[in-house]
């Protein structure tokens, strides 16, 4: 059975920030937050997340972070290299 939920002191910015971004998606508010509640509600709490996150082991070392970050970053350049710092 479906439920129906009132919002009250919304103030007016909001409530026109969520018009337009309704209308800009071809439809009305209550669709807009109809859509926005199923996708909040589809998503772990912060605390749920924070213990799931927590429960895991880390995998990741300093020495796997480095090796990434050099592979991201390419080869040192040589002396044949231009300086792009230098200073004419």
């Amino acid at each position: 059975m479906s439920k129906t939920v009132q919002i009250r002191d919304l103030d007016d910015a909001v409530y026109q920030s969520l018009s337009q971004q309704a209308a800009e998606d071809g439809i009305s508010v209550p669709e807009l937050l109809r859509r926005e509640a199923t996708r909040l509600a589809s998503r772990p709490s912060m605390s749920q997340w924070l213990r799931r996150v927590s429960q895991q082991p880390l995998h990741t070392g300093v020495v796997d972070v480095v090796a990434a970050l050099d592979e991201i970053r390419g080869p040192w350049p040589t002396e044949s290299a231009p300086d792009f710092n230098a200073r004419p």
